[in-house]
């Protein structure tokens, strides 16, 4: 078992950067869902939506949520849904070092995967020297 991934972000920057990311890997990660969010669509719509994505790809290990911009709607309506789960937690910040250090280490239990997609998009923003 593994611990399942859902990327919730502004419209298809989520399925946008896990087609990047299957095409940098090589294969398509399996265990990983999206939910794009519009603008004006409802958060208990959005919430629905992330219960059921996670319900698919949750295989008894847990869930790590990546949100594109903390305080926006994705990363709120994510922060409710890991409030009402013990077995989700929610990272913010999406990028696509963060997605790839993520996808890369899918062995680790829930909270190990949550520190790896925090280092990944840490350590991936660099400026010139």
């Amino acid at each position: 078992m593994s611990v399942g991934i859902l990327l919730v972000t502004h419209r298809s920057l989520g399925g946008d950067l896990l087609r990047i990311a299957g095409e940098i890997l090589g294969r398509t990660p399996v265990g990983v869902a999206c939910c794009e969010v519009v603008n004006d669509t409802p958060p208990d719509e959005i919430l629905t939506r992330c219960r059921h994505l996670a319900a698919t790809i949750d295989q008894g290990e847990g869930v790590l949520v990546l949100t594109d911009l903390y305080g926006a709607t994705p990363a709120n309506v994510a922060r409710a849904f890991a409030d009402s789960h013990a077995q989700v937690r929610v990272v913010s910040g999406l990028n696509l070092p963060m997605l790839l250090r993520t996808l890369n280490y899918t062995a680790l239990d829930l909270e190990g995967l949550a520190e790896k997609a925090l280092s990944g998009g840490r350590d991936g923003v660099r400026g010139s020297d």
